[in-house]
């Protein structure tokens, strides 16, 4: 059915993946190169007095999943949302034809997705700012 675009893809995929092994190699070379500059210029002595390692007894929390999981929930809010919007077009169908109903529908649950996703996202945010500022407090 599509076997036009077989061709083009392999060869694009190919053209890709060496593309990507040099770039590899040439990225290391760099990196090597720019080790190499730091050492020269920097004395052992001052390393010590530069880096130290980060203090793990604070406690750190991170909110991706807060993030991820408002966003997971205010997609199925909004799916289930749009899926309610579904049946009341459906219960007004004879007044549309299909290509209406169904654009009806699709538009339906794209902004009900993307609207109670974005919604899940400022409550995490808002959830974060407390958080963050509650955590300021006790410090």
């Amino acid at each position: 059915m599509m076997d036009f675009i077989t061709a083009p893809l392999v060869v694009g995929f190919i053209c890709l993946g060496i593309y990507a092994l040099f770039e590899l190699f040439v990225r290391r070379k760099e990196r090597l190169l720019i080790i190499e500059k730091i050492s020269e210029r920097m004395d052992v002595t001052d390393l010590g007095k530069r880096l130290s390692l980060p203090s793990y007894s604070l406690p750190r929390f991170s909110f991706s999943s807060l993030k991820a999981g408002c966003l997971l929930m205010g997609i199925g809010m909004g799916i289930l949302v749009g899926f309610f919007f579904n049946l009341i077009i459906a219960a007004y169908r004879h007044s549309l034809d299909f290509y209406n109903e169904y654009q009806a529908i699709s538009s339906a649950y794209g902004a009900s997705v993307l609207l109670f996703g974005g919604l899940g996202l400022i409550i995490a945010f808002i959830i974060e700012t407390k958080m963050k500022k509650k955590g300021s407090k006790d410090e």
